[in-house]
């Protein structure tokens, strides 16, 4: 008999992650095996041998796959658990696909070998093929590729990927959403004879499969997906390549709440693709020696791109329409003459976000949020984008009784309206979230890449990831829309959504002309993303990062208190933030800076109302210090390094 420890996908007790149990069979670390657990049975992973306990112990229920996890998997389970300080079942949980202990007939025709195609061709320019040569040769484990969009980062990832497969060893390329990335998933499939996709629109079964011919393939194997693929437990891993790093998507919000970044890092060698990478990864990466430099485009040419900046008030520049200027406008129908494309950005769907009563002030707002309301007008409904919950539009002010109703500000569903109105001949084609499932751009893509659609309006999924070779048309109606919110993020997230959509129109397939309306037309970070300047802004808001103790310069923890009543939880955040400054004291801790409590910019949600206290600290070690000292109940949410404060 031999006894082992298992970490079960079940959690038993908060300072315990591993039961004893005992085997006839030899095990391996890394085998899946279904326990007893209470009454029941769960699913574990060895974790390694032990000595025979001085308890009784139970006998493993079987064995799920004679395979083990390879060794970069165990890895992340265990590192997962200590750094981001989350219980191991719950790692557990994630890593292994759901139903994993049923039996699956074989009913999918994806499930084929993967094998490489060396007759694929994949002509690079001299700037790839440098950027390449720089990639191979840098000894460090994470490299930041700084690619212009359009610079044919794309090749690089297949070149890269198909000199892998050369060497026996497999890849893992992911990207933010596969809905998003389409265009990159059939570069991919035009130079292998199968890529493995791996999201959450699959069903159970088939994921399951998919995970299964992973664990047993002998092959090398090509996988894409969002973060979640990283758990796909393919054999010699060579390579992980991490396509549009900025992306808030590789970062999970629910337990266990981690980086994909981080995690890939940890797991082997990784490539970080963007260009517009976050300010903290390009200054890590350039501290080590580690960015690759990529600012040709792909296809050189003679084609030109201006850009002008409207201000929006301005209101001579606005008299056919309100929310569209007459330059725009001008050039919409200039596009059209030539049978070519136009793009307007706007990062708010539905038609409305504000309706208020002029009389009172009365504002509607969400009952279990406390936010306002978005009109969508097609199906005339007040919705609300945070929980989702749906109301009639009121005749009345339910306050005073003022029939006079309005709603204010504008959204993809009223700029779908004004250039309905505009060009009444004109094929329109709206892509955001209210988009129905089977018109989703990555469904009729292939459609608006050969010119069925002459106006394409839509939020940020029209900024990740797609060509337009016949755009020559591009507006963003506001421009400044997401910088005021109270965020460290904001900036940076608006100067790279900002510089996402201006390379749409800037890859040199047409004479292209941008349109960039805002209210306020001399903002630095507008000023940066029209100027395609990197290095200014990076420059600019490190400093600012630098006066302000955030990363790169500090570490994060956010702490959020989630009570049923507004009392319960100012109190117990209170209470909370004295344990903390007494802790700090205690343990003679240096550079921390702790937030006084304060309200949740959600801060009332179905669960109650939330109060959060940040804490930044000069090493994260110290962070770790604060956080084990800590009462572990449910009303506290931890989140390590968060992408956003919000």
């Amino acid at each position: 008999m031999s006894y082992y420890l298992v970490a079960p996908a079940k959690s038993f007790h908060q300072s315990e992650n591993l039961l004893t149990y005992e085997s006839e069979l030899p095990l391996k670390i890394g085998q899946i095996v279904e326990v007893p657990f209470g009454k029941n049975t769960t699913i574990g992973i060895v974790a390694g041998k032990t000595q025979k306990p001085d308890f009784q112990t139970k006998a493993i229920a079987r064995i799920l796959y004679e395979t083990p996890l390879p060794k970069h998997i165990v890895k992340a389970l265990f590192w997962l658990s200590d750094y981001y300080r989350c219980p191991l079942s719950s790692v557990v949980s994630a890593i292994l696909p759901r139903g994993i202990t049923k039996s699956r007939r074989n009913t999918s025709s994806a499930l084929n070998n993967t094998l490489f195609s060396p007759k694929s061709q994949n002509p690079l320019s001299a700037a790839q093929k440098r950027a390449i040569s720089e990639i191979e040769a840098n000894p460090a484990n994470t490299i930041l590729l700084h690619g212009i969009t359009g610079s044919g980062k794309t090749n690089i990832y297949i070149e890269l990927t198909k000199r892998q497969l050369a060497a026996n060893k497999s890849v893992v390329l992911l990207v933010p959403e596969i809905a998003l990335t389409s265009q990159l998933v059939q570069n991919f499939q035009q130079h292998f004879q199968e890529v493995i996709l791996l999201h959450s629109e699959q069903t159970e079964s088939v994921r399951h499969q998919l995970w299964q011919k992973s664990l047993e393939a002998d092959t090398p194997q090509v996988i894409i997906g969002p973060r979640s693929a990283l758990f796909a437990p393919v054999k010699d891993l060579g390579l992980i390549i991490i396509d549009e790093a900025h992306e808030p998507a590789y970062h999970q919000d629910q337990n266990p709440k981690y980086s994909a970044l981080r995690l890939a890092s940890q797991m082997g060698k990784t490539i970080l693709g963007s260009a517009t990478p976050l300010v903290s990864d390009y200054y890590v990466c350039k501290s080590h020696n580690a960015t690759v430099e990529l600012s040709e485009l792909a296809i050189k040419n003679d084609k030109t791109t201006t850009i002008s900046i409207i201000d929006f008030k301005n209101r001579a520049d606005y008299t056919r329409s309100r929310i569209i200027s007459n330059p725009l406008i001008e050039s919409i129908q200039q596009s059209l003459n030539e049978g070519q494309q136009s793009l307007i950005f706007h990062n708010r769907r539905g038609t409305a976000p504000l309706t208020i009563c002029d009389k009172c002030g009365w504002q509607a707002l969400c009952e279990n949020c406390l936010l306002p309301l978005v009109l969508h007008a097609d199906k005339f409904q007040l919705h609300c984008h945070t929980c989702g919950r749906s109301y009639p539009v009121p005749t009345s002010c339910p306050e005073c009784g003022n029939a006079s109703i309005h709603h204010k500000g504008f959204g993809t569903k009223l700029i779908e309206e004004e250039l309905t109105k505009l060009f009444p001949k004109a094929k329109i084609g709206r892509f955001d979230a209210d988009t129905a499932s089977d018109q989703q751009l990555n469904k009729v893509y292939s459609e608006v890449r050969t010119g069925n659609y002459d106006i394409l309006i839509g939020t940020q999924m029209l900024a990740k990831g797609f060509d337009f070779p016949l755009l020559s048309t591009l507006g963003v109606v506001q421009a400044d829309a997401g910088l005021n919110l109270p965020d460290f993020s904001s900036e940076e997230r608006s100067y790279q959504l900002l510089t996402q959509v201006i390379g749409r129109a800037n890859r040199g397939h047409q004479n292209s002309r941008i349109f960039i309306q805002t209210f306020q037309p001399n903002q630095e970070i507008i000023r940066f993303a029209t100027s395609g300047k990197y290095q200014d802004f990076y420059n600019y808001l490190l400093e600012k990062r630098r006066l302000a103790k955030l990363p790169p310069y500090t570490f994060l923890l956010k702490l959020s208190l989630c009570y049923k009543t507004e009392k319960a939880t100012v109190q117990n955040a209170q209470k909370l933030f004295r344990t903390i400054r007494q802790t700090i004291k205690s343990e003679n801790l240096n550079q921390i800076f702790v937030s006084p409590p304060m309200p949740a910019f959600h801060e009332r949600e179905r669960s109650g109302y939330t109060w959060q206290i940040v804490i930044k600290a000069k090493t994260r070690k110290d962070l770790v210090k604060i956080f084990d000292q800590l009462d572990k109940t449910s009303y506290l949410h931890y989140d390590f390094d968060p992408y956003t404060l919000l």
